[in-house]
């Protein structure tokens, strides 16, 4: 996987002209000066707004995902970090876990029956059934969480660096950790954030940004870049508090879409993704 296996080609959806100027120079404000020497060569999309639900103001969101007609969401900060259902509809949390106060909750994913839960610094997942969120097991790990999804083989891990940790879907042993690379470069360190397994592509958020990075999964090579600066208006953006950035991503099989938010975001958007 990543670095060290075939490239597979890119879906069509991401196949088109690329587009350069005011969005490529914004995304590489983000980067090292070493990398600001050229402009990525792929392609900018932008998403397409098909609905708008409400969305706790006060979950400080850091991993989400879709399951049975209900998100499941992670939010985070310590003392206030939860596991929660959460209806599409009114956005109301149906049951929620809270978890001790030492904890950082971060990126969630599912796998089969099981829930699977980072945390940001503690070096443990926590393990929850799906249907109860009663405490199955604990997992250590080295390093940070940030992001996890699930391909239905894999789990991919972000951990604060410029690699994904690619993990056993049950023991949650490390196999291997490849770079996520952009026209070949390696991308700094602490960008790779809430992630989203979809096909042969990982949706990564780039933390403290309006973007998500579209990545080849057996490559680690960033395929297209995601503009969202037009999700929320002006006046909103004037009333989210500090830390408040683009963070969650659930696919919608049913549909071929998308839930994306933003920690302490007062809306979720389901979305499909276009060439601007």
């Amino acid at each position: 996987m990543l670095a060290n296996i075939r490239k597979v080609a890119p879906s069509a959806m991401f196949i088109g002209e690329t587009l350069k100027g005011a969005l490529i120079v914004a995304l590489l404000t983000l980067l090292p000066l070493t990398m600001q020497a050229q402009s990525p060569s792929v392609p900018v999309l932008a998403p397409e707004v098909l609905n708008v639900f409400p969305h706790d103001a006060a979950a400080f969101t850091q991993g989400l995902l879709w399951h049975g007609g209900y998100l499941y969401e992670s939010t985070g900060l310590y003392g206030e970090s939860t596991l929660r259902r959460v209806d599409l509809a009114s956005g109301e949390a149906l049951e929620v876990h809270a978890l001790p106060a030492e904890y950082f909750a971060e990126g969630l994913e599912r796998v089969g029956d099981r829930l699977i839960q980072l945390t940001w610094k503690a070096g443990a997942a926590f393990v929850y059934d799906i249907a109860t969120f009663e405490l199955l097991d604990r997992i250590a790990y080295d390093g940070e969480g940030w992001g996890l999804c699930f391909d239905g083989r894999y789990l991919f891990m972000s951990d604060s660096t410029s690699h994904l940790s690619l993990r056993d879907a049950q023991s949650f042993e490390l196999i291997f950790r490849g770079a996520v690379t952009l026209d070949g470069r390696l991308i700094p360190a602490q960008l790779l954030n809430e992630l989203e397994c979809v096909g042969d592509h990982i949706y990564a958020n780039a933390w403290n940004s309006d973007y998500i990075f579209v990545i080849d999964k057996f490559s680690g090579d960033i395929t297209a870049l995601i503009d969202a600066s037009s999700l929320l208006s002006e006046a909103e953006r004037s009333k989210l508090p500090g830390g408040a950035v683009l963070n969650g991503i659930a696919y919608r099989d049913e549909t071929a879409s998308f839930f994306i938010t933003g920690k302490k975001w007062p809306k979720i958007f389901e979305v499909v993704f276009l060439p601007q």
